[in-house]
C-alpha cells in the first residue's frame, strides 16, 4: 500500500515543487506519494472533470499551461504518450517554460516495448534498443528528443502496470480473464506503487550529486513470468473457476491487432540498475506480493475497480 510506501520514504528538500504532466494512473500515484511526503504538487490532466487536477494541458489540442503557474517547480514527470505523428507533444509544446524551471530531475515514463522481441532472452540497459512495433519505435524517437532537449532526464522503461482496480484480479471477476497458453511467453510487469517509489528514489539519488547519474533506467519486478502462471495464482486468491484453457496457436488468428502485437514479443528485462546499482528496494518485488496488496485495497476501496487494467507490452 501507498501507506507501506510513505513510511519508508524521505521528505525532499524544503524547497521542492513537483509537476506531473498527464496525471493518470501512474503519474496520480507519484503525485500522491509527494503529496503524503509534504511535497506541493500540480498535476495536469485534459478535462477539469478529472481526478485531482490542478493544471489544463491538453497534449492533443491546445496548451492551456500559464507559466506563471509553474513557478518554483523543482521536480518533473511527464507521462504523456506521444502524439499520432510520433512526436512529444510535452516538448513541442511546453520545452522553453519548462527550460525556465529551475529543474533539478526530469523523468520521462516510456515501455520496455523500446528492446523489441528477445526470444525470451535477458536484456538490460546496456542493450541497444530494437523497436519492431510502431508505438514502440515512436516512444523511441520520444526518447531520444528528451535525451536532447537539454533538461536533467532520466527516462524510465516500464513493462506492464498493474495495480489495485487494474489487475488480472478485475478481470477475472468482470469475467475478461482468458487463460492463455504459449510455452515460453512470459511478460514483466510493474506495480504501479513501485513506479511512484522508484522515481522518488531516483529523485533522491540526483539530488545527493552522484557523479553518474544514468539516463535510462528499467523499472521492472523482479520476476516475469507467463500470464497463466498470474491468472492460475490470482483464481486461488479470488477462490474463484479458471477460466478455459486456450492454446495460444488455436485462437491467434481470431485475435485483434493490437494483442497479436502484445502476445509478439517476448523478453525478460533487468532491474540490476535500478535495484543493485542504484539501490531501491521493491515495494512488490514479485506478482505474488502485489497481487495480495491489490486484493487488500480492492476491499479496501471498492470504488477503484472501475478502470480495466493497462496491456502495455512488457
Amino acid at each position: 500500500m501507498l501507506a507501506d510506501l510513505v513510511k519508508r520514504s524521505h521528505p525532499l528538500a524544503a524547497d521542492a515543487k513537483l509537476l506531473v504532466l498527464g496525471g493518470g494512473y501512474s503519474g496520480r500515484c507519484l503525485a500522491s506519494l509527494a503529496r503524503a511526503m509534504g511535497t506541493p504538487v500540480l498535476c495536469t490532466r485534459r478535462s477539469l472533470d478529472a481526478a485531482e487536477v490542478d493544471l489544463l494541458f491538453d497534449s492533443n489540442g491546445q496548451d492551456h499551461l500559464d507559466p506563471a503557474s509553474l513557478e518554483g517547480v523543482t521536480h518533473l514527470l511527464c507521462t504523456i504518450p506521444p502524439d499520432r505523428e510520433g512526436n512529444d507533444p510535452a516538448l513541442s509544446k511546453l520545452l522553453p517554460t519548462l527550460r525556465s524551471l529551475p529543474l533539478r530531475w526530469t523523468g520521462y515514463l516510456s515501455t520496455t516495448g523500446v528492446y523489441g522481441d528477445r526470444q525470451g532472452g535477458w536484456v538490460s540497459e546496456q542493450d541497444d534498443a530494437e523497436p519492431a512495433l510502431d508505438r514502440s519505435i515512436r516512444r523511441l524517437d520520444c526518447e531520444k528528443a528528451w535525451l536532447r532537449c537539454g533538461l536533467p532526464i532520466q527516462i524510465l522503461r516500464l513493462p506492464g502496470i498493474y495495480g489495485p482496480g487494474r489487475s488480472v484480479l478485475n478481470g477475472l471477476q468482470q469475467g475478461r480473464a482468458r487463460l492463455i497458453d504459449k510455452p515460453g511467453q512470459v511478460f514483466c510487469r510493474i506495480h504501479v506503487e513501485d513506479i511512484a517509489g522508484a522515481c522518488w528514489h531516483l529523485m533522491h539519488h540526483a539530488e545527493q550529486g552522484a557523479p553518474a547519474v544514468p539516463a535510462v533506467v528499467n523499472v521492472v519486478d523482479d520476476l516475469p513470468a507467463p500470464t497463466a502462471e498470474l491468472i492460475r495464482h490470482a483464481v486461488s486468491l479470488l477462490d474463484c473457476a479458471l477460466p478455459p484453457l486456450e492454446p495460444f496457436d488455436q485462437i491467434v488468428e481470431s485475435m485483434s491487432p493490437m494483442a497479436q502485437s502484445f502476445w509478439s514479443e517476448n523478453r525478460r528485462v533487468s532491474n540490476h540498475r535500478l535495484c543493485h546499482e542504484l539501490g531501491y528496494r521493491l515495494l512488490h518485488p514479485n506478482y505474488r506480493v502485489g497481487l495480495q496488496d491489490c486484493l487488500n485495497q480492492d476491499k479496501l476501496n471498492p470504488s477503484d475497480l472501475r478502470s480495466p487494467p493497462r496491456s502495455t507490452n512488457g
